[in-house]
């Protein structure tokens, strides 16, 4: 086993991208994208590890506006309801977000990189396949959607629990995460406290940005319906998605796998918006699947 290396940072663009690498470079990469204001580390260790030992190059990296990547400071924190009433745009969009994964891509030496999405990480990722084809081995997208306003919506107190504003101490990042998890978590697998809670003091200690999270979230509630775009992809992919997702309704996955040709669809009981250590072994099979699918198209088997 590979232990994690030092975070790096890649240039790409206007941006630097820090980034973690779990595993042997000389196996097929998975390109970890986190959600809206998601850490790199909100990927869990053990989760990496796991997929690392299954025979993937693993790499985890903060988009801009979160953790250790470039901060867009200079256009301060976005009215979001002057961007939905068309008096104001958002600073950038989700096909920026998707053009930094791409520039990611380059930074690391690939032609190509297996995506792995969660929440708006996925929205990022079928972003990437559609406008990138070539930069793409595989496509899991995970707990996401496809921005059509139709499906995939959020249970008002999930979205409350999300929005809350972040607390000002260590230790209340520590209950905060707990706190949230209980609301947007899972029903059918048992919470991971004591992970939970270092996740928090983690983002603590690198600083957590409201502001930024605004800008995020106008890329997101201003990207364009991707469902006439997805039926273009011939690129494997596989949609996972919990029945229970109170943050991003199962009907946004279904609606997701509907849209791709012949992409797979995951439905998984009891499972809400979080990744538990009980779902761990299933994800990693799943995608070992279909990168192994993404592996022998791209050597024409």
């Amino acid at each position: 086993m590979v232990a994690a290396s030092t975070p790096a940072v890649a240039r790409v663009g206007e941006v630097e991208l820090a980034y973690e690498t779990i595993g042997d470079p000389e196996r097929p990469t998975v390109l970890l994208i986190m959600g809206l204001g998601g850490y790199r580390h909100y990927w869990p260790d053990g989760f990496c590890r796991m997929l690392a030992d299954s025979g993937h190059h693993v790499v985890r990296f903060d988009n801009r506006d979160v953790g250790d990547s470039t901060h867009l400071a200079d256009h301060g924190p976005v009215d979001i309801a002057a961007v939905l009433a068309g008096r104001a745009a958002p600073p950038y969009s989700l096909e920026d977000l998707a053009d930094d994964t791409v520039g990611l891509i380059e930074a690391l030496g690939l032609r190509s990189a297996h995506l792995v999405g969660m929440s708006l990480g996925g929205m990022i990722a079928q972003s990437v396949a559609i406008g990138h084809p070539d930069r793409i081995g595989s496509l899991t997208s995970f707990a996401s959607t496809t921005n059509d306003p139709t499906v995939g919506g959020a249970q008002p107190e999930a979205m409350r629990a999300l929005t809350a504003a972040p607390p000002t101490t260590r230790e209340g990042m520590a209950e905060h995460a707990v706190a949230t998890a209980r609301v947007i978590g899972s029903t059918g697998f048992d919470l991971d406290e004591g992970w939970l809670r270092d996740r928090g003091r983690r983002a603590f200690d690198i600083g957590v940005d409201p502001a930024g999270l605004s800008r995020q979230t106008a890329a997101a509630l201003t990207a364009r319906d991707r469902t006439p775009a997805l039926r273009s992809l011939r690129v494997p992919t596989l949609v996972v998605h919990g029945a229970v997702d109170p943050l991003c309704d199962v009907s946004g996955g279904r609606a997701t796998a509907a849209a791709v040709p012949d992409a797979d669809l995951m439905v998984v009981d009891g499972l809400g918006h979080d990744l538990p250590p009980g779902f761990w072994p299933s994800l990693v099979d799943v995608v070992m699947s279909i990168v192994q699918r993404g592996e022998r198209r791209a050597a024409g088997r």
